[in-house]
């Protein structure tokens, strides 16, 4: 008994630990942003916050500009995750189950993809949607993340629904049910926990994507957070607490989308567990 006590001691201690580095960056991030100048590069760190200079948090959103560029990255962030899991969801049903010419070419080319790196492919893709007049939009934006996330979403449901019998597909064929019902009221159940984590990627990767927002996006107003971030990085004069204050606002919804998608990474585990 006492050697279960310990254990369990000794995992609630690693989980703490590991918990609180998970959260440090953040927190740090906050004192940082609370620290006065003459105390930011001083010998000593203060490690706890002075909560008397929280209005630098109401400077950094006075102006609006704040509030817009998080409002830009929130809509390229969920039309990316929207688009790729409507188009990740076919692709990986088509890939696991029918069999058709060019099938392994397919999945190379979409592990082809993820080996070129953004700044490679810049320049082509700038041509591309200058001639189909997408610059300086959040659709194009929408289009280029999606074009880079996709093929990621499409392997891990792909591997998802390999992962789910084939029996369930033909008992459904036998009541009379078309592959669309199958994907629907079959296979997209079964497989919610796989479809919340390639959500997460998605939305992620979309929402930190600098290259093509800094390189596709003229107009501030249309600008994402991650761009706008970056140009509180003056020539002559950078504020750290005003960067710290905005990269903390940057971070928390990315945070929370992720709180949000991991219930349903949670319960279609359980409802997977309790079903089987």
């Amino acid at each position: 008994m006492r050697s279960a006590r310990l254990g369990v001691t000794a995992r609630l201690i690693a989980v703490l630990v590991v918990l609180g580095l998970a959260i440090f960056p953040i927190y740090w991030m906050f004192v940082t942003a609370l620290t006065p100048d003459e105390n930011l590069f001083g010998a000593t760190a203060d490690l706890l916050p002075d909560l008397s200079r929280l209005g630098v948090f109401a400077n950094a959103l006075a102006d609006g500009k704040v509030g817009r560029w998080l409002l830009n990255s929130f809509v390229i962030a969920a039309g990316t995750t929207a688009l790729s899991i409507g188009l990740g969801i076919p692709l990986g049903y088509a890939m696991s189950r029918f069999t058709f010419r060019g099938k392994a070419a397919v999945g190379l080319t979409l592990l082809f993809t993820q080996m070129l790196p953004e700044a490679l492919l810049v320049v082509p893709l700038f041509a591309v949607f200058r001639r189909f007049d997408l610059l300086n939009s959040l659709h194009g934006l929408i289009l280029a993340d999606t074009a880079f996330t996709l093929p990621v979403v499409a392997l891990i449901l792909k591997g998802a629904i390999d992962g789910v019998p084939r029996d369930l597909d033909e008992a459904a064929r036998v009541d009379g049910g078309r592959p669309l019902t199958v994907l629907t009221r079959i296979i997209l159940p079964l497989i919610a926990p796989a479809t919340a984590a390639a959500a997460v990627i998605a939305f992620f990767s979309a929402w930190n994507e600098y290259v093509f927002a800094v390189t596709f996006v003229f107009d501030k107003s249309l600008q994402p957070a991650s761009v706008g971030v970056a140009s509180f990085i003056g020539e002559q004069d950078t504020s750290i607490q005003s960067i710290m204050a905005v990269a903390l606002l940057f971070t928390l919804p990315a945070v929370a989308f992720y709180l949000f998608a991991q219930r349903y990474v949670v319960s279609g585990m359980t409802a997977g567990a309790v079903k089987g």
